[in-house]
């Protein structure tokens, strides 16, 4: 392309990614390499019978219908559209084969075209291209990461550490250490001189065997009448929480929320490096992770209990400003959602009296898959084994009060009892281990639409309080009776391929045309659906344990059942729904609106509609993998 005609080109691609954060050098060879290529409406532009793909295309002006029907031509299931500045066949270019997909203008349309060798020239020279194109989607997630916590960090700094920063960056100094033997009068000396909350007591080696914190001083000494001369080794917390220097800091703040400590020791190669404490990760001002969830932990009622959940949304804000993935995000609220569920049936629990006979309490949904948002009802269940001599009816009867209370107190807790009534306080999700089995055995055999409805909700289940044994057991039983029963998954598959992507020919999306919510998608169903139907089904065919959605991609791609490639895209797709919703969610409740899981496609800035797209049409490749799996 000739000099003076540059300048435009160069403004073009800096409106779009990933050209908008290349290097100038490398923008400028791009430029110079591409021609301007006219395809009138209707004129295919790449096509399967072609041969190994030549050129890489940039739309500059008009609309691209992919389209990958029959002969018969697209349909609604089997086309979409690319707009100004996206780009395609990269995959094709990758791999030195033909489109599988139809490339056809649908209006008059420019494109800025690069021959295959200049595009294998510019993979070598810029690092922000080869990432794009290989790893395209989650290059285009990172960028809409990064826009969220740009949106919603403050002008000022807040001083807070970065959650993908390693722990090494946050060691200031050496650690405060001591001997087992050292009196705890000296132990304490040492602290007040080096004016630090803790210290360590490690071997002569420096391998750490326990911590000493100042609020031991008050419970294990101050109240307990123990000399000062005791060696500290009687009154240190053993075993304590340790990671290498290499971890990430969210890593130690999920650690210390998970246990409740407020310190983890940095060890390399066996020996002390250092101390991270809460309050290194958190600055003071704001809800700190470790501490919410220890006032959870202790709270002493229920209704202290209901206070924590403007914090939890704090707490969620302030992992997206501090950079957190979306793995990261659900993990967060699903240990916050468990610790609020264990303590309210602990309370409840103890507030009933006479302990109960045991039992597992069982989520299931969005919590069993541990994908909570901050829109969540419950759908949760109990599961039992009957003591000798009584009858699954007798438990249930004795059960059944303290479910209902349960139910009621999560209720004031802000998670909105289930519609559907599937919760514990339910007679029909209070059974025995046989029950469950009983019950999941009709559905597997039968495979009703509504046992297939069941199943979706029922099948991603886990264990938050109690034994977690007769839980597994179920879980194996279950994996077992699926796997073997070719009609059932068949009928699951059937069942998964219904729920279409909501890809338009005409717009980019189809949206609701009326009703209470006009010209908007439902993102939980048309949107997230899709994949976990299509991780449940992946899962259960291979008898994989893993319940969430990323993780059964994950041990899919481990055990060769998908190509790693299949599952990086679909967890990266489904990732960015997630943050949607999330996003969504955040807007509706700082305006005190009801939280819902729609969003209207306009409203997304290009890059998030780009994505949004993107994560659409690989929701039509998993279901195109099930439909040839499954000879759909």
């Amino acid at each position: 392309m000739a000099r003076n005609a540059l300048a435009p080109v160069v403004e073009f691609l800096l409106r779009h990614a990933p050209f908008d954060r290349m290097a100038p050098a490398h923008l400028e060879f791009l430029a110079q390499h591409l021609r301007l290529g006219f395809y009138a409406r209707d004129e295919v532009i790449t096509e399967p019978a072609s041969g190994a793909a030549g050129h890489f295309y940039i739309i500059k002006q008009g609309r691209v219908r992919g389209e990958t029907g029959d002969d018969a031509g697209p349909s609604e299931d089997g086309a979409w559209e690319l707009v100004a500045g996206e780009c395609f066949p990269i995959g094709a270019l990758l791999a030195r084969r033909p489109v599988r997909t139809l490339h056809r203008a649908v209006e008059d349309t420019f494109c800025l075209e690069l021959e295959h060798e200049d595009f294998d020239k510019l993979l070598g020279l810029s690092p922000v291209f080869h990432d794009f194109c290989t790893r395209r989607l989650a290059n285009l997630l990172d960028q809409a990461l990064q826009g969220v916590q740009a949106s919603l960090a403050t002008a000022a700094s807040t001083g807070e550490a970065s959650l993908n920063a390693p722990l090494s960056s946050l060691i200031r100094r050496a650690p405060v250490a001591c001997l087992p033997q050292t009196p705890i009068r000296e132990a304490l000396q040492s602290m007040n001189k080096e004016r630090v909350g803790s210290i360590v007591i490690t071997d002569t080696e420096q391998q750490p065997l326990g911590v000493f914190t100042l609020h031991d001083l008050l419970g294990r000494v101050a109240t307990s009448g123990i000399s000062l001369e005791s060696p500290i080794e009687q009154v240190m917390t053993r075993r304590p929480l340790s990671l290498p220097p290499q971890a990430a800091v969210y890593e130690a703040a999920a650690l210390m929320a998970r246990m409740g400590f407020g310190h983890v020791c940095v060890v390399e190669d066996g020996r002390l490096a250092g101390v991270v404490s809460e309050r290194d990760l958190f600055s003071l001002q704001r809800v700190g992770l470790v501490q919410l969830s220890r006032s959870i932990t202790h709270a002493p009622d229920i209704a202290a209990l209901t206070r924590f959940g403007r914090d939890i949304h704090r707490v969620i804000d302030q992992m997206l400003v501090q950079g957190a993935s979306v793995a990261q995000l659900t993990q967060i609220i699903t240990l916050l959602n468990d610790h609020i569920t264990r303590r309210v049936i602990s309370l409840c629990v103890a507030e009933a009296g006479a302990p109960p006979p045991a039992f597992t309490w069982l989520s299931f949904g969005s919590e069993g898959r541990q994908e909570q948002t901050l829109k969540t009802d419950q759908d949760n269940g109990m599961l039992f084994i009957p003591p000798d001599g009584r009858s699954a009816q007798d438990v249930r009867g004795e059960l059944l009060p303290l479910a209902q209370k349960i139910n009621q107190a999560l209720d004031a807790c802000g998670y909105p009892l289930c519609r559907g009534n599937i919760m514990a306080g339910n007679p029909e999700c209070c059974l025995s281990l046989e029950e469950w089995k009983a019950r999941f055995f009709e559905w597997i055999e039968h495979g009703t639409p509504e046992h297939l409805l069941n199943a979706s909700i029922f099948f991603d289940f886990r264990a938050i309080y109690g034994e977690r044994a007769p839980a597994e057991e179920l879980q194996h039983w279950v994996a077992e009776r699926v796997a073997s029963n070719t009609t059932f998954l068949r009928q699951m598959a059937e069942n998964a391929l219904r729920n279409r992507p909501p890809l338009g020919l005409v717009r980019d999306f189809v949206v609701a045309s009326g009703g209470e919510h006009p010209d908007t998608i439902d993102l939980k169903l048309n949107g997230s659906m899709p994949f976990m139907d299509g991780a449940r089904l992946i899962a259960l065919a291979n008898r994989i344990a893993e319940t969430g959605t990323i993780a059964r991609f994950r041990a899919a791609a481990r055990i060769g059942a998908l190509r790693e490639k299949e599952a990086d895209a679909w967890c990266d797709a489904h990732a960015f729904i997630y943050l949607l919703r999330m996003r969504a969610h955040q807007v509706q409740a700082g305006q005190g609106l009801a939280l819902d899981n729609r969003v209207n496609p306009d409203s997304l800035n290009e890059l998030d509609r780009r994505i949004l797209k993107e994560a659409f049409r690989q929701a039509r490749k998993l279901q195109a993998r099930l439909a040839l799996d499954y000879q759909l």
